[in-house]
């Protein structure tokens, strides 16, 4: 059964966006990149319609782009590698490569692939994706990595009626101030 991994990065208190859903307060970090990367060996991302094109405008030219520094090259290239299924409700279709929409009901198509991928399934950003996925109790683990910014106020991965118990892991802490959490549900 494959698992299924929400990576992402909030603020210390506790958000996952701005209130426009600005993130230019993140504080990149390929040591923490590096790491995280062995964490969720994944070959699948899940990513809503926001996220995905976030992503696309940004990785897709990269692969192929000379005058690109190499380590953005070389994640490009993992990137376009990788199966990448967009949870949306407005878009018609994907341009980027190995990309498709999920069919039907967003659980149903979380349930299904937890059972019939191969490896780990990846969520990056897309919030509105972790909150319905993480209250259906579908999220194996989390991998949290908590930049030393207040936003103030933004986007929450998570509100409502959302309750989880969740047992720790591992923790790491980076020069930069970022700290990475590594969670997994209790229940799995």
């Amino acid at each position: 059964m494959a698992r299924l991994i929400v990576y992402n990065q909030i603020s210390l208190d506790g958000f996952f966006a701005g209130p426009n859903g600005e993130i230019d307060w993140f504080l990149h970090d390929p040591a923490v990149d590096a790491i995280a990367h062995e964490v969720y060996k994944s070959d699948t991302l899940l990513l809503g319609r926001v996220t995905y094109q976030l992503f696309e405008s940004f990785w897709s030219h990269l692969a192929a782009d000379p005058s690109a520094d190499p380590s953005l090259r070389q994640a490009a290239r993992e990137l376009d590698g990788l199966t990448k299924l967009v949870a949306s409700r407005t878009l018609n279709e994907t341009s980027w490569v190995n990309s498709s929409l999920v069919a039907g009901d967003l659980i149903d198509e979380a349930r299904r692939l937890k059972e019939t991928a191969g490896g780990g399934i990846a969520i990056f950003g897309s919030g509105s994706i972790v909150k319905q996925l993480a209250a259906q109790g579908l999220i194996d683990e989390y991998l949290i990595i908590v930049t030393p910014y207040i936003c103030g106020s933004g986007l929450k991965m998570f509100d409502g009626d959302i309750n989880a118990n969740l047992r720790l892991l591992q923790t790491w802490n980076f020069d930069s101030g970022n700290v990475l959490l590594h969670y997994a549900s209790a229940a799995g």
